[in-house]
């Protein structure tokens, strides 16, 4: 723990490398192209094509910056991505050109261009679900003080969308982008577990990688716990993404699959007696204004 916060373990430093199967010129939901079925993506099955190789190679590099905590140098960038040196310095040039890239001021470390910060912005302001949560965030917030996520399913990740700080100094470090394993969170585990397990298996690239020593990894342990959301409607991270911190989510039931979920992080420290009967309470509440909401919306 730093400065009083514990830090989630997504987007671990090091080189930029995927842990959901993909390489250069693939991207986690694209379904192998030699694969006619395809592959599952967040939503449901995804078509296989052949990808544009420029295209591919352009989405490669600002993944691969958006996925490192540092500027990354051709060099680095080069040997990732499988990309030749001469192509990538021409491509860089293009991307800065265009303010989707920024080079620092030896001009020989690069990361991402304001043009990126513009795109994730507008994609939040035209999301639904951020605005219709909103108001669902904040009395979860409210009430109980602690770090409050809404997360999407995104192939073999979940991704914030929005978050609301906790009160208290000792607190859960996170970002409104960030992507974490699935499996490793709560909210990750509820999305996984509406889907047959036949959908999880194709999803996740296994072995899975251990965040923690609690991070369940063992195909069999991760089905029966999925099996268990599944009964009992929400997800429970016991410092299996982030050790000292537990975390309880459910799902939200804007699409079917449900691809969004909304959690509740808290330091087991805090966790006292009926704790989590509580906070499981609240978000079964909280779901619940949801649905009423978006039942009212499809009459209007």
């Amino acid at each position: 723990m730093t400065t009083g916060t514990t830090r989630d373990t997504g987007s671990l430093p090091g080189p930029a490398t995927r842990t959901d199967g993909a390489g250069p010129n693939r991207s986690a939901d694209s379904g192998d192209p030699g694969d006619p079925a395809g592959t599952v993506g967040a939503t449901g099955p995804v078509e296989a094509f052949q990808p544009v190789k420029s295209a591919g190679r352009t989405l490669d590099v600002l993944e691969a910056l958006a996925d490192s905590p540092r500027r990354r140098s051709l060099v680095e960038l080069a040997r990732d991505l499988g990309i030749p040196k001469s192509s990538l310095h021409g491509l860089l040039r293009t991307m800065i050109q265009r303010g989707w890239v920024e080079a620092d001021l030896t001009g020989t470390r690069f990361g991402l261009g304001v043009r990126a910060l513009q795109v994730g912005a507008a994609y939040l302001e035209a999301d639904d679900a951020t605005g219709l949560l909103s108001g669902v965030l904040d009395e979860l917030a409210s009430r109980f003080g602690e770090t409050v996520h809404l997360g999407r399913l995104d192939g073999p990740h979940v991704v914030y969308l929005a978050k609301r700080e906790s009160v208290h100094p000792l607190r859960l470090y996170s970002a409104i982008g960030r992507h974490l394993p699935a499996h490793a969170t709560a909210l990750g585990k509820v999305l996984l577990a509406e889907r047959p397990d036949e959908a999880v298996d194709r999803l996740l690239s296994w072995p899975l990688p251990a965040l923690t020593r609690h991070t369940v990894t063992d195909p069999s342990l991760l089905h029966a716990e999925l099996a268990t959301v599944r009964a009992r409607g929400y997800a429970v991270d016991r410092e299996e993404n982030t050790e000292g911190i537990v975390c309880f989510a459910m799902a939200v039931p804007l699409h079917s699959p449900a691809v969004d979920a909304i959690s509740l992080s808290v330091p087991a420290a805090r966790l006292g007696p009926g704790s989590e009967e509580r906070i499981v309470a609240a978000l079964r509440g909280a779901v619940s204004q949801v649905r009423a909401a978006r039942t009212l919306l499809a009459g209007a």
